[in-house]
């Protein structure tokens, strides 16, 4: 029996990785809350059993992480900051540039998002907030002649709409946080397009679409129409090992989405 044990290598770990852990730990479990301070440097030695050195650099990994902060000259110790989306916004581009998650995996989470933003607003949304949508794509139109960067912007400004009839603040979070990291990783989309109005007027028109479908309460089909325009934009991107991620949300009996490519 002993010989079929296995174990998998240890990875050394710095005293001050061992600080940070236990003070993530203890904000994660609601111990340390947004406003509480940590103790002073002399107490945190005292308590982690630690030089100063690891102290400081536990506080500069914290602080970093959007997790405490310092001032300068405060008799106080760290102050634990609330939860922003730029700390998320961190997290997601760490793992990113370090290969732990891949393009594939991102624009399938933004499927996710995206599919249940529109769901929810198709169901949720009042006339208000509908209208707000209505004036997002009016000005989506209205800044084709201008470039993409006004044009992205009433994109951007769509998005929220929807995102916000959803009701829900996580869904709101992570796909600003999510477009955002897939955007940046695929900027030369509209750079290399030989025809960037006609680009502009496909997403205007998906964008349409999406609108009337929530106008007309068909939270299915809102959904289908984020999924879809999604698979269209970003899958020749996308790794042939990492299609699948992307084609498990699309429906078996639709038809493909047309490319977004001109």
């Amino acid at each position: 029996m002993a010989d079929e044990v296995t174990f998998e290598r240890v990875r050394p770990v710095r005293a001050y990785e061992r600080v940070v852990e236990q003070i993530e730990e203890h904000v994660l479990r609601g111990q340390l809350k947004p406003g509480d301070r940590l103790p002073s440097e002399r107490t945190l030695m005292e308590q982690f059993g630690v030089s100063r050195s690891t102290i400081r650099e536990a506080l500069r990994v914290l602080e970093s992480n959007g997790l405490v902060r310092s001032r300068h000259g405060d008799p106080g110790g760290p102050e634990i900051l609330p939860f922003s989306p730029t700390t998320l916004h961190k997290s997601v581009t760490r793992l990113v540039r370090t290969d732990q998650v891949g393009l594939g995996e991102l624009v399938q989470f933004r499927m996710l998002l995206d599919g249940s933003a529109n769901l929810l607003a198709a169901k949720l949304a009042t006339d208000a907030e509908i209208a707000e949508m209505d004036i997002a794509l009016a000005r989506m139109e209205s800044t084709i002649g201008d470039g993409y960067v006004q044009f992205s912007q009433a994109d951007l400004e769509f998005h929220d709409a929807v995102a916000r009839a959803s009701r829900s603040t996580l869904i709101q979070v992570c796909s600003d946080v999510v477009r955002g990291v897939v955007l940046s990783l695929i900027t030369q989309k509209i750079a290399d397009s030989p025809d960037q109005q006609a680009l502009m007027r496909k997403s205007l028109s998906h964008h349409a679409e999406v609108l009337e479908a929530v106008r007309d309460r068909d939270g299915e089909r809102a959904a289908r129409l984020a999924r879809q325009a999604l698979y269209a934009y970003y899958a020749e991107y996308v790794s042939d090992a990492e299609q699948p991620l992307l084609e498990a949300l699309l429906e078996d009996d639709a038809p493909p989405p047309p490319s977004f490519a001109t």
